[in-house]
């Protein structure tokens, strides 16, 4: 995928995973976009540790899926961080 890809997936998973985890109202375009760019990196290198297959993202629903859980992850982790400070 290109950057463009890259950026227009980022966004569509940071935001479904950013509905999902609750924080939608806190984070806006940009923030989506980072969280799900970040989350699918996340989301691949788990599905490479776990089940030992490559991960290719391209446009299908299993990289957005991984994307969004990867993204789900990422945004619960940040949340349990600024929860203890």
């Amino acid at each position: 995928m290109g950057i463009i890809s890259w950026i227009i997936f980022g966004a569509l998973a940071g935001w479904v995973a950013s509905m999902i985890v609750g924080t939608n109202e806190r984070q806006g375009c940009l923030g989506n976009i980072v969280i799900g760019v970040i989350g699918a990196f996340l989301g691949g290198i788990l599905v490479e540790l776990l089940t030992s297959q490559s991960m290719n993202f391209e446009w299908s629903w299993r990289s957005f899926i991984v994307a969004v859980i990867g993204s789900v992850l990422l945004l619960a982790i940040t949340g349990w961080f600024r929860k203890r400070s």
